[in-house]
């Protein structure tokens, strides 16, 4: 009996270490936990860019100093995990956008922002280049509130550099599905590849 009740022991401790490894795992995937540094402050930021083509933003923010990280994807649509082609032919809401990760003792987000604005027209409803349609409209959609106060800011001082009214999106990120494989990381697959985006 000793050793079944060892037995027992030791199973419960390894599924309690197992449940606390995905709960973590979790917590982390969702933006509960950030990365912190040895002294214990945050460091790893993340926020989502919409810019029209994905390619381009994300080659763009890829050559940043302090970007850590950066994947493409679909954002703050109506359906469930939708495929490139239904995004661009079914109205899903979606819009195409970059995950951004960054590391904000190198770049703060006013200056991703301002990294942003300088590749966007955020006067164009629906529109960046030659790209047309909902889901290249621009947008910025943010996982901390506390974020909010920075992009407002930003937004508020590039207005005084257009007559139009600037139409991008800022919203809470509701909804985020990674694009397929042959997305990402286009252009450097690609170097000849569509690009609105002047990356000389």
């Amino acid at each position: 009996m000793p050793l079944v009740k060892t037995l027992i022991s030791i199973e419960i401790i390894v599924n309690m270490k197992l449940y606390k490894l995905i709960k973590l795992k979790l917590l982390f995937n969702y933006g509960i936990i950030k990365a912190v540094n040895r002294n214990g402050g945050e460091f790893m930021k993340k926020i989502v860019l919409a810019g029209g083509c994905f390619w381009g933003v994300q080659e763009y923010f890829s050559r940043i100093n302090g970007i850590l990280k950066t994947e493409v994807g679909y954002a703050n649509g109506k359906t469930y995990n939708p495929t490139y082609e239904q995004v661009c032919n079914d109205n899903t809401g979606f819009a195409e956008v970059c995950y951004v990760e960054y590391d904000e003792r190198i770049i703060t987000l006013k200056d991703v922002l301002s990294k942003f604005w300088a590749v966007v027209n955020p006067t164009s409803l629906n529109r960046q280049g030659n790209d047309v349609g909902n889901q290249y409209r621009s947008g910025i959609y943010y996982f901390d509130e506390d974020d909010i106060a920075d992009i407002q800011e930003s937004i508020k001082e590039l207005q005084k550099k257009y007559e139009k009214k600037i139409v991008t999106e800022v919203k809470p990120l509701e909804n985020y599905f990674k694009a397929e494989e042959y997305h990402q990381d286009y252009l450097k697959k690609n170097p000849n590849g569509y690009c609105h985006i002047n990356l000389g």
